[in-house]
């Protein structure tokens, strides 16, 4: 069982990063399992519509849903499988691209001018540090 202070700072650290994921997340102009899927397909590659689905843990159909509509805004491709003639991979398209580093330049633009805008230099220096061990906690 965790001591309480530690149950304490997971609670208040769990509403903190819920409603600043929230708050970033108004910066958004493409709906959040749309840039899920862009984003997968930009750092995993070109995969199958059922690889997408077990990855955002959705059903095949709904992912074959939202592969559609990224595709009738040219935001992803198919093309043939290499090797299984009988699938084809998904993949990020020139436009799904610029569209995925718009999406993330407007998150992270709000995001540091909020930072600079609300945070001392000190506070800035804590924030960083924070971030890694973030970043430790979610690799656990």
């Amino acid at each position: 069982m965790p001591a309480p202070e530690s149950a304490n700072v997971a609670t208040e650290l769990r509403t903190a990063m819920g409603k600043l994921t929230r708050r970033v997340r108004h910066e958004d102009r493409i709906p959040l399992g749309q840039v899920a899927v862009l984003g997968t397909l930009d750092r995993d590659g070109a995969m199958t519509t059922s690889d997408l689905a077990a990855d955002q843990r959705v059903r095949p159909q709904s992912m074959a849903r939202a592969v559609g509509l990224l595709m009738e805004q040219g935001l992803v491709a198919r093309r043939a499988h290499p090797t299984d003639g009988r699938k084809s991979l998904v993949e990020l398209s020139p436009a799904g691209r610029d569209a995925l580093d718009a999406e993330r330049s407007r998150r992270a633009g709000w995001l540091a001018q909020a930072i600079e805008a609300e945070l001392t230099a000190e506070e800035r220096e804590v924030l960083a540090r924070s971030a890694a061990l973030m970043e430790r906690l979610a690799a656990r």
